[in-house]
């Protein structure tokens, strides 16, 4: 199951950097998409060969820049074979808030996480279902099920919830297709995301404390599991979300 095409939204952060390097080296072509940091998603990308890596910029806020960087990703190779909706931001807002602080948040984060994913999730689905099938990944998180333990995230957690729903929307429907749809939810990621998160929790030694197996999850686990849905090998595990939290939350 080599050479497959594999667009990866957000590659310039900690999950997406792990991907892309866990792809590129098993073999794939991809396609790194970044959206604030060229720079980041360059060193990502850096150990896969240039006729295996194309580079494209998109606002995920923006239907156009979507647009662009789709054409772009399907015409570099023919066809997409996976697509990893990955890219997320994670604003911080309580309830205590002030309402433009309250707004903003929630706005950025459907935007982003919602909106962006969901336009990337329709286009990636349409297109499978015209080329005969294909599989969709999303980064979704554990606060997509249980609540966000951090209550400034609550925009983040409700963010993450409805691009799931929407995921196993597709997968349920679409399936007869050859379109297989999975959301893979971690726990606490060793990334600055969730440093930046954790300060407002004690920090990330607190955050640790509170975790049954005691550690981050390592973005290069996040990177197999990626890894082994792609590969199509696992068609009957679609509609599934696979929890990766070292046993601290169990459905």
């Amino acid at each position: 199951m080599q050479n497959k095409t594999i667009l990866v939204t957000g590659a310039s952060g900690g999950i997406g950097r792990a991907i892309v390097r866990t792809l590129g080296e098993a073999g794939h072509s991809v396609v790194a998409h970044w959206g604030l940091h060229e720079g980041a998603a360059v060193e990502s990308t850096a150990l896969i060969p240039d006729d295996r890596k194309l580079l494209v910029h998109a606002d995920l806020m923006d239907a156009s820049s979507i647009d662009s960087m789709w054409e772009r990703a399907v015409n570099w190779k023919g066809s997409i074979d996976v697509v990893v909706n990955n890219a997320a931001t994670m604003p911080e807002a309580g309830i205590d808030a002030s309402d433009a602080a309250w707004e903003a948040a929630w706005t950025q984060a459907f935007e982003v996480n919602v909106f962006g994913a969901a336009g990337v999730l329709r286009r990636a689905t349409n297109h499978f279902r015209e080329t005969g099938g294909g599989i969709l990944i999303t980064l979704s998180s554990w606060a997509a099920q249980r609540g966000s333990g951090n209550p400034n995230l609550i925009a983040y957690a409700a963010s993450k919830a409805a691009i799931a729903a929407a995921t196993k929307t597709i997968a349920n429907s679409y399936a007869r297709e050859g379109v297989l749809a999975y959301c893979v939810a971690p726990g606490p990621v060793n990334t600055e995301m969730t440093a930046r998160a954790a300060l407002t929790q004690g920090g990330l030694d607190a955050v640790r404390q509170s975790l049954a197996i005691g550690e981050l999850v390592d973005p290069a686990e996040i990177g197999s599991i990626i890894g082994f849905l792609a590969t199509g090998s696992a068609r009957h595990l679609t509609g599934a979300t696979l929890d990766v939290n070292g046993a601290t939350y169990i459905r």
